[in-house]
C-alpha cells in the first residue's frame, strides 16, 4: 500500500473525512497505512474533531428541526441519516457503563432503547408512542462494539393511527437485533376530533 507523504496524506485525509464523517481512526489509519496514533495527530493538526463532535455535529446540523416526535437528544445513539416517515439510521457505541461487569457483554435495555427510540424518531408526527414491540436479540454484543441500527416505516392503507416499523440492528455485517415496532401517532384529524 502507497506511503503518502505528510502534507499530501493530511490534504487526503481530510478529503476522506470531507466524503464520510463517520469514518473511524482505525479505518483512517489502515487507508492510509499508517499508525492510529498519526492519524490523531494529523486530525489535531488539521483541526478536524474526534469521531463523537464529528457525529453531533452532524446531527445537530441535519436532524434537529427534521424529529418532531422527540428532542434529539433523547435519542439512544446518534442518527446519523433520517427520512421522515421512511427510514432512519443511529448508531450506538457500547462502553462501559452499557455492558455487565463480569463478561462486557452489552445490556439488553441499550440495545432496545437505541431500535425504540430511532422508531420514534422517524415518525412525522409530534405525538408518537410505542404500543407494541416485538423484539428479538440475535446474538450479543460485547464492549467496544458499534451498533448501527436501521429503521424502516412500513406503507401504510388509509388514515390509520398506528405505523409499523421495522427496526434491524448490526454490528458490522452481522444482524444482532430485530424488533417490529407499533407506533401509535396521532393525525391532525385524530387531534382535531379529541379535542370536541
Amino acid at each position: 500500500m502507497k506511503k503518502y507523504p505528510k502534507k499530501e496524506r493530511q490534504a487526503k485525509l481530510q478529503e476522506v473525512i470531507e466524503a464520510n464523517p463517520f469514518i473511524t481512526d482505525d479505518e483512517l489509519a489502515k487507508t492510509f497505512n499508517v499508525s492510529v496514533q498519526t492519524v490523531r495527530l494529523d486530525r489535531v493538526a488539521l483541526s478536524i474533531p474526534e469521531l463523537r463532535e464529528r457525529i453531533k455535529h452532524v446531527a445537530s446540523e441535519n436532524f434537529t428541526d427534521s424529529v418532531k416526535s422527540l428532542p434529539l437528544e433523547e435519542v439512544i445513539g446518534e442518527i446519523i441519516d433520517i427520512k421522515l416517515g421512511e427510514s432512519a439510521i443511529s448508531i450506538f457505541d457500547v462502553k462501559e457503563e452499557h455492558v455487565f461487569k463480569r463478561n462486557n457483554i452489552a445490556r439488553g435495555h441499550h440495545l432496545f432503547a437505541q431500535a425504540n427510540s430511532l422508531a420514534t424518531a422517524v415518525i412525522p408526527n409530534e405525538l408518537a408512542l410505542t404500543t407494541q414491540a416485538t423484539v428479538r436479540f440475535v446474538r450479543q454484543v460485547k464492549l467496544h462494539e458499534r451498533v448501527v441500527s436501521k429503521a424502516l416505516v412500513r406503507k401504510r392503507t388509509g388514515e390509520r393511527t398506528i405505523t409499523i416499523v421495522d427496526v434491524r440492528s448490526y454490528v458490522g455485517d452481522e444482524i444482532v437485533l430485530k424488533g417490529k415496532f407499533e407506533m401509535y401517532h396521532a393525525t391532525e384529524k385524530v387531534k382535531r376530533t379529541d379535542e370536541k
